[in-house]
């Protein structure tokens, strides 16, 4: 409805986010509906439509507070319904224009405009000056900008009109909502055009920097894509070559592992010498290699890591009596060393050598050694090395050179005073590859591991933090300097009562739970466990006793498997069901005393041992015979007991000229098994008395010592095994040497209790205890 020229009653739409200039064309969508139902007023009438802009784009039901009262009289030139009731609209700025009156709001906004006037501009020259600096300026912006395309610089630039050449220019900027509103309510035309002019060169500065910061990025990217690049070449030729290292980072990885480690003035500047060198070689040379692995090897070392040693006393006794019944003298050592650490603050590292028969723990000992200590455990086995470089290494000279089993081992633990043992020391070998014992002179003294050096490294690494525990069977194959540089600790073999302690609070819980047994199911009596000792098993230590614990196991799981069995019990009555015929017997004494039998003792390496020792005369020429597989010393001792006899020959009611018509035979049973040693001399030497005097011997006494011409008794070793032989055999009386009393402390008091110990210093005493003078 128009009441006159410039003024018109018009369905209203406020747009979101956009501004429409008058010679605009530009198309929206329009999804209100009340913005729906205003669109479908103006195509009933005259396609006439006021468009303005909303302040404030999120909210969704406009009030008149909420648009712009000026805006564009627009004509609709087509719509198009989109699915989800929307509709597309295209539409063309004709006029600016101002809100006068809001006629309606419901159900659409109609509104009185009334169209803005543009002024005719006097100054004409100022008015081409400012839209020429306009249109270059608005060159640069597309230059810049590179938004827009060059065909709307040639359509411009032909636009003669100034009031349409700014709308125009400003319809293709890229503003925000209150620059556009800015525009539109400038009416005249100057200040319109100086308002784009300097909109203009704003954007033209915001635009350059924004270009500037894309150059940057972009050469950053290129830069980067191209070191990618490069890179990806340089790892590809790398790959063809078999080089496949990265020199550059590894050598700044170097330094800093180097710096970290804080090594000694001496140590440090070789090393960084071996990294200059390092990082001056190709790496696909050789020696680059060698060089590499030099320097890694180095700075894995722990030069300065320690782990801090468990000081409680109680603990580590705890710990060691867990898992090791007995070893007292090795556990007391391991005591002392911690004692005297936590009193001192300070000590070197002990070096001990347990000698041992195999099978008694020494091994496993070590390793609660080292858990008691809070230490990491080490174990390097020296059975049969026989090259010294397994000890230092080998030079870097030789192609594939590595450091020793020391440097090694020490790597490994990661620390620099961890417990390192070597097994089997006793087994060490030599040829022409070098003495490996010669190189553990160094190793195991005190005074000189604490300066190191292996072959490889040739650098002083410092061992007096370590300590060293050595085992052998045996001190015979030690060479002496090796052997002084350790402290000596025995470990004897286990007694049949240590057996059976170890069998029942160790073995039995341990292969239960290895196999699945509780004690619900699977029971074994404490004489059964002492049957299979003696009956099934003959060693020092309790790998065979394991073994047949674990059989005993095993074959109760099958019988519980098969006939379906609750319970399997093992008794000395079905031990053999199970493990078999007994394999070992024992001896045991005579019935009646008897002539020219005597119950000797013997020690072996697995235990004690009965000798029965038989002689017999008969008529001939004085020849002595000796079978039963005597070694040499043995021999030596029977003739020296002999020389005794024919000196005592008087006291004892002998025929002077026994040597001269009587051959004597001495026999030692079980001749397959060679025997040898010096302290079956009074056995030999009471048996041949008692034979040829025809005086018996008291079958309950046993005997040992050695004997001299003149019928003194000498000290012998291994009485605590010789005497818990003597108690199975059921012995009641030992004859030992007098200096051997000194060794009764050891004996274990359930022996002690049934046996009768008579120390003695010549042979009288010894046959004032043996001969049973009288019997007949």
């Amino acid at each position: 409805m128009v009441e006159n020229k410039n003024t018109f009653q018009l369905p209203l739409i406020p747009l979101r986010g956009l501004s429409v200039f008058p010679h605009m064309v530009l198309h929206f969508d329009v999804g209100r509906e009340r913005s729906i139902k205003a669109l479908e007023e103006a195509m009933i009438n005259d396609q006439m439509i006021f468009l303005t802009t909303q302040k404030d784009i999120d909210v969704d039901m406009p009030k008149a507070e909420d648009f712009y009262q000026i805006g564009t009289i627009s004509k609709i030139k087509q719509m198009l319904k989109l699915p989800g009731d929307a509709i597309r609209v295209l539409v063309e700025g004709v006029d600016r224009a101002e809100i006068k009156e809001i006629t309606s709001e419901d159900p659409y906004f109609k509104v009185e405009v009334e169209k803005l006037e543009v002024e005719e501009e006097e100054d004409t020259k100022e008015i081409e000056a400012l839209m020429r600096a306009v249109n270059k300026t608005f060159e640069s912006y597309v230059s810049v900008g590179n938004k827009i395309s060059p065909d709307v610089l040639i359509s411009i630039s032909t636009i003669e009109d100034p009031n349409r050449f700014a709308d125009v220019v400003a319809s293709h900027l890229s503003l925000k909502t209150e620059q556009k509103q800015e525009i539109i309510e400038a009416i005249s035309i100057k200040t319109r055009l100086e308002v784009i002019y300097k909109i203009l060169l704003n954007e033209i500065e915001i635009l350059e920097v924004e270009k500037e910061i894309n150059d940057k990025v972009r050469n950053q990217i290129n830069k980067m894509q191209k070191e990618y690049y490069l890179k990806e070449q340089m790892k590809v030729i790398r790959e063809e070559l078999g080089d496949d290292s990265n020199t550059e980072n590894e050598v700044e990885e170097f330094k800093e592992k180097l710096k970290k480690l804080k090594l000694s003035k001496a140590i440090n500047e070789k090393v960084e010498r071996e990294i200059e060198r390092y990082s001056r070689l190709a790496p696909s040379s050789a020696e680059s290699g060698v060089i590499r692995n030099y320097i890694k090897w180095i700075l894995d070392l722990p030069w300065n890591k320690q782990t801090k040693d468990k000081l409680d006393l109680a603990t580590s006794r705890e710990i060691l009596d867990e898992d090791h019944y007995g070893l007292k003298t090795v556990k007391e050592r391991v005591l002392e060393y911690l004692a005297i650490r936590q009193y001192t603050k300070s000590l070197k590292g002990p070096i001990i050598c347990l000698v041992g028969p195999p099978g008694v723990g020494k091994t496993s000992i070590a390793k609660s050694i080292a858990r008691s200590l809070n230490r990491k455990f080490i174990r390097m086995s020296l059975g049969g090395v026989r090259d010294e470089a397994e000890i230092r290494g080998h030079r870097r000279t030789y192609v594939g050179a590595i450091p020793g089993r020391i440097i090694n081992g020490i790597k490994e633990a990661g620390t620099k005073n961890p417990l390192f043992l070597f097994d089997e020391i006793d087994k060490l070998a030599s040829d022409f590859r070098g003495d490996p014992a010669s190189a553990l002179l160094e190793v195991l003294d005190p005074e000189q591991n604490k300066d190191f050096t292996d072959h490889y490294l040739e650098l002083p690494f410092d061992l007096s933090k370590v300590m060293f525990i050595t085992t052998a069977n045996s001190l015979s194959t030690i060479p002496r300097p090796l052997l002084d540089r350790m402290e000596v600790i025995n470990v004897a073999g286990y007694t049949e009562y240590e057996k059976l302690n170890i069998a029942q609070k160790y073995l039995l819980p341990k292969q239960m739970k290895d196999h699945g047994l509780t004690d619900k199911v699977f029971g074994i009596t404490k004489d059964t466990v002492h049957e299979v000792i003696n009956s099934y098993t003959r060693e020092s230590g309790v790998r065979e006793l394991e073994r047949q614990i674990g059989k005993l196991c095993r074959k109760s799981v099958t019988e519980i498997v098969e006939k379906k069995s609750k319970t399997v019990k093992v008794t000395k009555r079905n031990l053999k069901k199970y493990l078999g015929t007994p394999r070992y017997t024992y001896d045991e004494i005579a019935n009646s005393n008897e002539v020219g039998m005597v119950t000797g003792l013997a020690w072996t390496s697995v235990g004690g041992d009965t000798l029965t020792i038989e002689v017999t005369t008969m008529k001939g020429k004085g020849n002595l015979v000796l079978t039963g597989q005597l070694g040499d010393v043995m021999k030596e001792s029977a003739r020296a007991g002999i020389s005794y006899v024919r000196s005592k020959a008087d006291e004892y009611e002998i025929k002077d000229d026994f040597h001269e018509n009587l051959d004597i035979h001495i026999h030692i049973p079980e001749g397959a098994i060679p025997k040898d040693g010096p302290s079956a001399g009074i056995t030999m030497a009471t048996a041949v008395i008692s034979a040829l005097s025809g005086i018996p011997v008291n079958r309950e006494v046993a005997m040992t010592g050695e004997i001299t011409l003149r019928g003194r008794v000498l000290p012998i070793g291994g009485l605590k095994e010789k005497s818990l032989a003597a108690k199975r055999a059921g012995i009641k009386k030992i004859l030992i040497p007098f200096d051997n009393k000194k060794d009764l402390d050891e004996i274990p008091s359930e022996v002690k209790k049934s046996i009768e110990f008579v120390p003695v210093k010549t042979m009288d005493e010894v046959l004032e205890h043996a001969l049973v003078r009288g019997d007949k």
